[in-house]
């Protein structure tokens, strides 16, 4: 083991030259590895480019033996002993050897025999005397102990139902814990299916009038004469077909909240009566000629550029400021793909319960499909993703060929053309493909490819394809 121990203090860029009695220094870390790394309560786990466990020191062990896995760390897979939540969408030291980035305090969970932990892990990248990667690290703490107060601040990482941890949107989640208390009106702007909707409906919920209605207008899906009944209501006999009087959309949200979608819609007659509303609190059904008062705190959201409709005169620049005393603009999820694997993880959960499934895993191959996708159909779009994949798979792990065609027939030549030699890239993509396809049959993997069996073994050693 006391070669192993080198290796980690190796990796964790200690540079005895750069100290006193450099000479010695060295031969003390050398001699004392095992010891050193066996005294910090953080657990360590080293693995080779195998996966192969080569190293677990003592406060690993212990943190492991909670869940009764202490049998299995002799000689073992990491996936075997280790098997967190993290595994799932694809191995957190393979994407630090692929990206060259460290991961730092990435949360996971790992259940066995009926127990859990939620563990907190870095990553750092074993390397020999030539710089050459032989192998990762795992280092990790036990954060069970203190999930009562993770829970309290849980909304760091989520606002009622909404996920995500990009810097982006925990800027959203901090102005909406500051907005939702207040009165003030409130601008969401963001691309169709960025989660506009679910967005208001938190301000409303986290806010005063939570015990108050909470009333959904869609402006684009009305025409102007149907809006303005739906907003303000109208009277009997205002015009054909208005054979009773009826109460509008400000009148049931009174003491609560309404929540204009698509905004941008509204017609320059409609945006003079929201204007007069907002300003005053009070407006008259259509065809009639009572003053009504309301209380309601309106928010609006659109997937248009509001500042553009006014400059090109379609938009009321009064109201629009009025609109926007608060903005909030939501990121596409292609600025925050760092979001997909706990948004598919959420959907996962959501569709195991409503199709009564047991979907537990997404293939390293169709994660990197979903994590490369674009969405130009955003949040929404990933849930009918995943939703689709539930309706083709008949396992437990979702894997490429379970996928929309669109995300399976990507364009391949466009991911390899930049690599150092991608014809090769180009081959290990499409062998790659075929085996995730034929479930690592290797004998249909060949027929597919044309190629013998001998000939696939002999590219799959070549290339590293290893089944994982």
């Amino acid at each position: 083991m006391k070669d192993n121990g080198r290796e980690v203090i190796n990796s964790l860029a200690l540079n005895p030259d750069a100290m006193g009695g450099a000479g010695k220094v060295h031969d003390y870390l050398d001699i004392n590895s095992d010891t050193i790394l066996n005294s910090i309560a953080d657990g360590v786990i080293v693995i080779g480019l195998d996966h192969t466990v080569l190293f677990v020191n003592r406060a690993a062990r212990e943190i492991l033996a909670r869940v009764g896995a202490e049998e299995l760390l002799t000689n073992a897979k990491c996936g075997d002993i280790f098997g967190h939540s993290g595994c799932t969408f694809g191995c957190l030291i393979n994407s630090t050897i692929k990206t060259g980035e460290h991961l730092y305090n990435y949360e996971v969970s790992l259940e066995r025999n009926g127990r859990s932990l939620n563990l907190s892990i870095n990553t750092a990248l074993l390397k020999d005397k030539n710089n050459n990667v032989i192998g990762g690290i795992e280092i990790f703490r036990d954060l069970s102990l203190i999930k009562e107060l993770k829970d309290e601040l849980k909304g760091r990482y989520s606002f009622e139902n909404i996920i995500g941890k990009n810097y982006r949107v925990h800027e959203v989640f901090e102005l909406l814990r500051e907005v939702a208390p207040t009165k003030a009106t409130v601008l969401i702007e963001g691309e169709t299916g960025t989660g506009k909707e679910l967005i208001a409906n938190a301000i409303h919920h986290n806010s005063p009038r939570s015990n108050g209605p909470f009333i959904k207008v869609n402006c684009a899906a009305l025409s102007e004469g149907l809006l303005e009944s739906e907003l303000f209501g109208h009277v009997k006999g205002a015009f054909t077909g208005a054979v009773s009087d009826k109460i509008g959309r400000f009148e049931l949200a009174d003491g609560g909240t309404l929540f204009l979608d698509e905004v941008g819609d509204i017609t320059p007659h409609t945006q003079v009566k929201l204007l007069r509303v907002l300003q005053e609190g009070e407006f008259e059904r259509v065809g009639g000629s009572k003053t009504l008062k309301v209380n309601v705190r309106v928010i609006t959201a659109t997937n248009k550029n509001l500042k553009a409709a006014v400059e090109k005169g379609e938009f009321r620049e009064d109201l629009f400021y009025r609109l926007k005393v608060v903005p909030i603009t939501l990121p596409p999820l292609r600025a925050r793909k760092d979001d997909i694997p706990l948004l598919v993880k959420h959907f996962i959960e959501k569709f195991n319960r409503e199709m009564s499934m047991e979907i537990t895993n997404v293939s390293p191959a169709a994660m990197e499909l979903l994590m490369e996708y674009n969405y130009p159909g955003n949040i929404r779009e990933l849930e009918h993703v995943i939703e689709h994949a539930f309706v083709r798979c008949q396992g437990k792990t979702l894997n490429p060929e379970h996928l929309p065609k669109d995300l399976q027939n990507r364009d391949l030549v466009g991911r390899v053309i930049n690599e150092a030699e991608p014809l090769k890239a180009l081959e290990k993509e499409i062998i790659a493909q075929a085996l995730n396809e034929t479930g690592w049959k290797y004998n249909d993997c060949a027929r597919k490819l044309k190629m013998s069996r001998t000939t696939l073994w002999r590219r799959m050693k070549e290339f590293g394809i290893e089944k994982r």
